[in-house]
């Protein structure tokens, strides 16, 4: 596992090749497999490989949203408010885990925080995505994620560049 978080990195340029749908069923799973406060689940991952729909997605953001266009896949992360009153927090750690197993996949992603964020002057990321998507009020976007095979290298960031002053620890070691 260590590997895995060793070697992601945020990735926003995918090659023109298909995700297989082996992969994307592993994906499915991995999501459902997130942890959740009082096992409430109150997320939904709308899983989402149409190019017009992608490219579409992909504007909503003013910026960091656009190279979505190139994903192949795109997993948008939301939640039913009602059902639980962390959906954020669950949200959030099956965002990550659906990063962590692309990765183990052979995949690139990249998180796009869309909560909290704005399309334009006049209109959320929110509302944008689920005016685009037909989601009903009640449900709340979190996330979207970007998936492909990579058509960038990054390196992993070296460990003495870790920031191991963030880290307080208590008592011996």
């Amino acid at each position: 596992m260590l590997d895995i978080l060793r070697k992601r990195r945020s990735v926003r340029r995918y090659k023109d090749e298909e995700i297989g749908s082996e992969i994307v069923e592993q994906l499915k799973e991995a999501a459902l497999r997130s942890p959740t406060s009082r096992n409430f689940r109150p997320w939904r991952f709308i899983f989402i490989t149409d190019r017009d729909k992608l490219e579409a997605l992909s504007l909503a953001k003013l910026s960091g949203s656009g190279f979505l266009k190139g994903a192949r896949l795109g997993v948008v992360v939301c939640a039913a408010e009602n059902e639980s009153d962390v959906w954020i927090e669950d949200c959030s750690i099956a965002s990550i885990l659906l990063q962590l197993c692309g990765q183990s996949l052979g995949l690139g992603s990249c998180w796009i925080q869309i909560r909290k964020r704005m399309h334009s002057d006049s209109q959320t990321s929110e509302d944008y995505v689920k005016g685009l998507l037909g989601l009903p009020e009640k449900m709340r976007v979190e996330s979207m994620i970007a998936f492909g095979y990579p058509d960038e290298e990054k390196e992993p960031i070296p460990r003495e560049k870790l920031e191991y002053g963030k880290i307080i620890s208590e008592g011996p070691g």
